[in-house]
């Protein structure tokens, strides 16, 4: 193992001295950087900072990360990672469609404890959390994305210049609040393995998503895409956040209301295009979710 992570420094050059790269100095001791690479196969990181934090974000692309412990880790579009520059030091970073781009955050942790941001100091956020939690002994924490984390990451990108850091601020420190609040299993990494579920699982969810006026059964699911049932609902929910069944009704009902509000449809017609064959069904539904029934959402909006 030594002997090819040697070979690899002399053929390679250090990511940080890639050209495609922005960094962003969000608050004293917090970084972010904007990444691209392509062409190479691999590349390498030398730094070697335990109080130094990283969170790498995939937006686009895949990036395998090959720890010189021997672990590999795989990250793909809305995938994110969490370890010390320690932890990653010297490790090597293959690129399996030939490009990557994303995000990088890097955080003092000893600065954040010492000296928190306004926002975060009621908040229980400390780098001594972090690090316990995510990043102690060598350990590196990687989440599937969900929506949540999307829609914090997403605001990332494409902010008008004059409000762009301002946002980008708002959001690291919001990402800081939600890995205060997150389970997390110790040991529960996106493997090659898991990967390819998680990738599967997404084009699940697309299907569905097209398909709002269809019941598709978990068995049906399945055999379709040759999976365990188990490990269907298993994943899913780890890269959602809530079961196949709760976070189709929500998009369902949220559908609903904005056909309510945008269209004259006929409430039977509403029913039908977000998969209920009976509209006493979908009142129901509706009312449990939104607290008061279709034709009372239309008139109070």
């Amino acid at each position: 193992m030594n002997q090819e992570f040697e070979q690899i420094k002399k053929d390679f050059r250090d990511i940080n001295n890639m050209n495609h790269m922005e960094h962003i100095q969000v608050h004293a001791g917090i970084e972010l950087s904007f990444i691209s690479l392509s062409a190479g196969d691999h590349y390498v990181q030398n730094k070697s900072q335990e109080h130094i934090m990283e969170i790498n974000y995939c937006k686009a692309g895949r990036l395998c990360w090959k720890m010189t412990n021997g672990n590999n880790v795989y990250l793909g579009p809305k995938d994110f990672l969490l370890h010390t520059m320690r932890t990653c030091a010297d490790s090597i970073i293959n690129l399996p469609n030939g490009f990557y781009e994303g995000i990088t955050i890097r955080i003092d942790l000893q600065k954040l404890t010492n000296d928190p941001p306004e926002l975060l100091v009621d908040s229980g956020v400390t780098g001594t959390l972090l690090y316990e939690k995510f990043c102690k002994k060598g350990m590196f924490t990687s989440f599937a994305g969900n929506e949540q984390t999307e829609n914090i990451f997403q605001y990332f990108y494409n902010q008008p210049s004059n409000l762009r850091l301002s946002y980008q601020r708002l959001k690291v420190f919001e990402l800081l609040l939600y890995l205060c609040k997150v389970d997390y299993i110790s040991g529960e990494h996106l493997t090659e393995y898991k990967s390819k579920q998680v990738e599967t699982v997404r084009k699940i969810h697309e299907q569905l998503m097209q398909n709002l006026n269809q019941r598709f059964t978990i068995e049906e699911l399945s055999k379709q895409y040759l999976m365990n049932p188990t490990t269907l609902k298993t994943v899913f929910k780890s890269v959602y956040g809530m079961s196949i069944a709760a976070h189709m009704k929500e998009h369902r009902m949220n559908k609903a209301a904005k056909i309510l509000i945008e269209s004259d449809r006929s409430i039977a017609e509403i029913a039908l295009l977000v998969g209920y064959d009976s509209q006493s069904k979908f009142s129901t539904a509706f009312k449990n979710y939104f607290h008061v029934l279709p034709k009372e959402y239309r008139r109070n909006r």
